[in-house]
């Protein structure tokens, strides 16, 4: 009678599993899936000494960071314009090792040269590369905000890691392009920012950091800017859809030097389906705002089709939604221009990482500022089971 009971001991497990299966393939499988950041917690900061030098560059300029989870290593790419040496990117190692950062944990170990299809250096001010996204194949994709005023136009284009020769150019659709009439296109210094690649590495994304001459005017005090998310196909290297995404105005608070400037300059995704982190980053005259929020594009409507946003009555266009995950002016750290983030490597304790980097602008009142996040990634079907399961992680 015991070895009877014992056999329908196991039927009774899988009839408890059964539903929560069948659940979790309908939530991961619904447009409303969404992954989500169930908290965020600081974890320390660092900064590189003021005008180090590495291989005869100076590091700094470093706007954009992706990690490299086989090596453990972080690629960050500066928007040095050649004057203060080649186009480039620095290897990092960033220590996380006891679930913290601390000072001098962030060590630059290599820099490497990018080259142009001719394999030679990019001539000074031809490039101001902003953005840098890791693949599996050993590369990285990088995008320049290029020149308006020398009409250079921007890009987004492939590199090999190893040698950092030029591999790939995505085309960049007309309507990004300036003219020299001034009416369309990027506005200087205010173009791609921002690279992110989906984790199976089917899409890539940037956005502009302000408005298209031709979408609206750039970010002023108390007024957000209309920027564009544009997705690119990487298995037709194509650009497929664009999107609506609206900057938060931001307040001046004592603003003295009448310098205002706001944006996005990074976008991180987090899925397959249109979920990301986006960070915003203004000045404000007496120093820097920095905020992160979850990003969804579910439900936004496709604007690749329409050139000019105030051609047609944008109020009835769907823009990205966004969640405010975290205003970093709540932290007690004095912030600098941050530019970029990346996930990092799983913390001891089995979460996951944030690392977020400032551009000093080479500028010997800035810092090169390395900021370190623990943060909690919930997919659906964890938060099904924390509901079914209340005392679930606690």
């Amino acid at each position: 009678m015991q070895l009877i009971k014992k056999i329908f001991v196991f039927p009774r497990i899988i009839y408890f599993f059964i539903p929560i299966l069948i659940i979790s393939f309908f939530f991961t499988n619904l447009p409303s899936s969404a992954v989500e950041i169930g908290s965020i917690k600081f974890i320390g900061e660092a900064t590189l000494p003021k005008g180090l030098i590495l291989k005869k560059t100076e590091v700094g300029g470093l706007s954009g960071i992706t990690y490299d989870t086989k090596k453990n290593l972080y690629y960050a790419i500066s928007d040095d314009r050649g004057q203060k040496g080649n186009t480039r990117f620095y290897t990092l190692k960033i220590d996380l090792s006891k679930g913290l950062l601390k000072k001098g944990g962030v060590v630059p170990v290599s820099v490497t040269t990018l080259l142009n299809e001719n394999d030679k250096p990019f001539p000074p001010g031809e490039t101001d590369t902003e953005g840098i996204a890791l693949t599996n194949k050993a590369t990285v994709f990088i995008s320049s905000e290029g020149d308006v005023g020398k009409l250079i136009n921007p890009f987004i284009k492939e590199f090999s890691i190893s040698s950092g020769r030029e591999i790939t150019t995505l085309p960049i659709p007309n309507k990004f392009l300036p003219d020299k009439n001034g009416k369309q296109g990027i506005r200087n210094n205010l173009a791609f920012e921002s690279l992110t690649i989906t984790p199976d590495e089917k899409h890539l994304f940037t956005a502009t950091e302000n408005a298209l001459i031709q979408d609206g005017s750039p970010a002023k005090a108390n007024i957000g800017s209309p920027c564009r998310i544009l997705q690119y196909n990487l298995l037709t290297n194509q650009p497929e859809q664009e999107f609506l995404y609206q900057t938060e105005p931001i307040a001046p608070f004592f603003n003295v030097t009448g310098k205002f400037a706001s944006g996005l300059p990074d976008l991180l995704a987090l899925d397959n389906q249109g979920h990301f982190l986006s960070l915003e980053r203004s000045f404000t005259g007496l120093g820097f705002a920095v905020s992160l929020f979850q990003v969804s594009l579910e439900g936004a409507d496709d604007i690749h089709n329409i050139d000019s946003l105030l051609a047609v009555d944008s109020q009835n266009i769907k823009p990205a939604q966004k969640k405010l995950l975290l205003d970093l002016r709540t932290l007690d750290v004095l912030l600098d221009n941050i530019e970029g983030l990346t996930l990092g490597p799983k913390l001891p304790d089995g979460e996951d990482s944030l690392i977020l980097i400032s551009d000093n602008n080479f500028n010997s009142l800035q810092r090169t500022q390395i900021l370190a996040f623990k943060i909690k990634i919930e997919t659906p079907l964890i938060r099904l089971l924390r509901r079914l399961v209340p005392n679930l992680n606690r």
